[in-house]
């Protein structure tokens, strides 16, 4: 395995449908367990200082933020609703063994 992916998690230890917040290489990133897969962004959403890992899953691939509802799409980190209009950083991810990698960039 590349030095540049770093294991984060255990599949098993996010939610079905829901989130997790890890730390990669000193960085905030929620884990996204969804239907099409596990997914990374960066937590803090960009239109304020929220942690998207508190937030919920919408629409079956979004994450809504808990502070002012805007919503981002978890496979790609694109802001999709507002008033979020900056995209968040997303990490690919791959699993093996039930383990969680990032790739760090």
């Amino acid at each position: 395995m590349s030095k540049d992916w770093i294991e984060v998690a255990k599949a098993d230890d996010i939610p079905d449908e829901g989130t997790l917040l890890v730390d990669c290489a000193g960085e905030p990133v929620c884990l996204y367990k969804i239907s099409d897969g596990i997914f990374a962004t960066h937590d803090t959403c960009s239109h304020g200082m929220a942690s998207l890992a508190d937030g919920f899953i919408v629409e079956g691939n979004q994450i809504e933020c808990p502070l002012h509802q805007g919503t981002f799409d978890v496979r790609n980190g694109k802001a999709v609703g507002i008033p979020c209009k900056v995209d968040v950083r997303s990490y690919p991810v791959k699993v093996e063994n039930g383990a969680v990698f990032i790739k760090e960039s």
